[in-house]
């Protein structure tokens, strides 16, 4: 998130721990986001939130095959209740040697199961340096939800 509001990368290896609140501005509209980290404690709090998001993003470790079925079940749990909230899915670290393919990540977490009505999307991101400007990948991932999200009010 903080790379996609500054558009600049910001290297941190530890998972995202608790609760942050990040404003992306574009030229359209003025975004704020909760990030929720992912760990088993701060899992409760998901369901609290989504009834209130105009769009899902999650983000998924591309490199970490191990835990990509947890993922696929907490995706799949979250959703079921909301056919209609849109999905971008950014597989992170494609960088990364060993990093599933976007079709791997596809299959993976079962996203032709998640259903028809819902907008869905998935993108392969990575973080370059620390201190350079984020990917093209990251770029369209930033319009992609700026869109969805004008969409959607």
């Amino acid at each position: 998130l903080h790379s996609l509001a500054t558009n600049h990368v910001k290297h941190s290896v530890a998972p995202t721990e608790g609760f942050n609140a990040v404003y992306i501005n574009t030229e359209e509209s003025h975004m704020e986001f909760l990030e929720i980290g992912g760990s088993e404690s701060l899992r409760s709090y998901w369901k609290m939130y989504l009834p209130k998001v105009l769009l899902l993003i999650y983000v998924v470790d591309s490199a970490d095959h191990a835990r990509l079925p947890v993922a696929k079940q907490l995706l799949h749990q979250l959703i079921q209740n909301n056919s209609t909230l849109p999905v971008v899915v950014l597989a992170n670290k494609q960088d990364l040697e060993g990093a599933y393919c976007i079709t791997d990540i596809h299959d993976a977490l079962a996203l032709s199961e998640i259903g028809d009505e819902r907008k869905m999307f998935l993108i392969g991101t990575h973080v370059a340096e620390d201190g350079s400007e984020i990917s093209s990948s990251m770029k369209d991932a930033k319009e992609l939800i700026a869109q969805l999200v004008l969409e959607t009010q």
